[in-house]
């Protein structure tokens, strides 16, 4: 990972005495050889984990296909698996988001549309944030006639701390135009993704 303007000017050195300030203050040796590399790891953990601040998820949308012989029905893309951080207690969010779109005149490469849920992802979030800021993301480049983000995470902020409840996933959903305006428009995405009354 090097260094980035957008990571505030902190160096890298910086970050991996950060971390070794933390392992110090859970009551371990950072100097000790198991944990000797421990702060670079965790610094290059960070620039993958981290790395949607550093791109536009927009920008994958730019690049669309008009020559789709007059389709236009939904396009769906189910179960993108993803990984995410808790913005409360830096604990991992494990997830599938599930993406539909009712097209104008062009469409997206599907694979894009897994980029922009990654792109949000690979931030500190909320869940209901990440999905709002898929969908609008999505709204705003392609303006299409509707969209449909839902996703299903478990929170291990959850499950290995506080209540520790396991097997426990949160569904949230945020739905524009035509799936929000149009309830039978809105019940057949939910039919499409094999969700009935979740959302």
């Amino acid at each position: 990972m090097s260094d980035h303007p957008t990571r505030n000017d902190v160096t890298r050195e910086q970050a991996e005495e950060a971390v070794r300030t933390l392992l110090r203050w859970a009551g371990d040796d950072p100097s000790r050889e198991g944990l000797l590399d421990t702060p670079k790891r965790v610094v290059k953990a960070y620039g993958d984990w981290f790395s949607g601040y550093v791109e536009d998820p927009a920008e994958y949308l730019k690049r669309t296909f008009e020559e789709v012989e007059g389709y236009d029905e939904m396009v769906v893309l189910r179960d993108i698996e993803f990984e995410s951080h808790c913005e409360h207690h830096m604990a991992p969010i494990i997830g599938r988001a599930h993406v539909g779109y009712l097209p104008t005149d062009r469409v997206v490469g599907i694979s894009k549309l897994a980029r922009v849920v990654d792109g949000y992802a690979r931030r500190f979030q909320v869940q209901e944030k990440m999905t709002a800021q898929i969908a609008q993301c999505i709204n705003e480049t392609l303006q299409p006639r509707g969209v449909a983000v839902v996703i299903e995470a478990s929170h291990e902020c959850m499950t290995t701390r506080g209540v520790h409840k396991r097997g426990v996933s949160m569904v949230t959903s945020q739905m524009l135009g035509v799936f929000r305006e149009d309830p039978r428009t809105r019940a057949e995405i939910l039919q499409f993704l094999g969700i009935q009354r979740t959302c």
